[in-house]
């Protein structure tokens, strides 16, 4: 059985604060936003991250950016612009061994990378 904290809210172990689901996905409030509108969306198979992803699983990805616009709309950010954002591996800066991806939106967010 798998430890992974995704995979928990996945099975109901770990409660969430809702925003979509299918039998591919799930969207839900991240619990330290960085915006007014954070959500993540991850994907209910385990997959470690982007890095992980190949001929038999990669189409989640494009499952995951087809609801996107959808969660967006829901969430009033999708007229004015959000980000979306997926980390890889430690030096990437993600915290959740498993695939997803960040939805920010709710103000104007830096353009600037560093």
């Amino acid at each position: 059985m798998n430890d992974c904290i995704f995979c928990k809210i996945v099975r109901g172990e770990i409660p969430c604060s809702l925003i979509y689901q299918d039998d591919k996905v799930m969207a839900f409030k991240d619990i330290n936003p960085l915006a007014p509108v954070h959500i993540l969306i991850i994907s209910k198979q385990h997959i470690e991250s982007v890095q992980s992803l190949d001929k038999n699983n990669s189409q989640i990805v494009a499952h995951i950016f087809e609801k996107i616009p959808y969660i967006a709309k829901e969430a009033d950010i999708a007229k004015s612009g959000y980000r979306v954002i997926s980390n890889i591996g430690k030096d990437g800066g993600q915290v959740v061994p498993h695939l997803h991806f960040h939805i920010l939106g709710g103000r104007a967010l830096c353009t600037a990378l560093g």
